[in-house]
């Protein structure tokens, strides 16, 4: 039981990490005007608030919608959802099909904070 915690603390505090160098490779990537933002999360949710300039397109719909909003797959791709696990799973999606630049931003509030924190 003891190595079952240590094993899940120590996996926690890797996405910990992975999330953090995630949000600052999307907030790099988003000062380029061609990145694409796009909310992961349902239509209520959008409503509630989103990003500036976000795109809504629901994970479990990215793959048929992709191609309408970015068929280059050299485009940046910033993603993000309510806590960063939508956003992984449309990730992974997008990775395979084949797109090169696809970033997981995690969750919306800590995205707003961080672009709000930017000069």
């Amino acid at each position: 039981m003891r190595i079952l915690c240590a094993f899940a603390l120590m996996f926690f505090s890797l996405m910990t990490q992975a999330s953090d160098t995630q949000l600052n490779a999307a907030l790099e990537a988003l000062i380029a005007p061609q990145t694409v933002l796009i909310d992961v999360r349902t239509q209520p949710e959008f409503a509630a608030g989103s990003i500036a300039g976000a795109t809504r397109i629901g994970h479990e719909q990215i793959a048929q919608q992709i191609g309408q909003l970015s068929p280059d797959k050299d485009t940046p791709i910033v993603l993000y959802c309510r806590s960063g696990a939508r956003s992984g799973i449309a990730q992974n999606t997008l990775q395979a099909m084949g797109y090169r630049n696809v970033i997981n931003a995690g969750g919306y509030e800590s995205l707003a904070k961080a672009l709000e924190s930017q000069p």
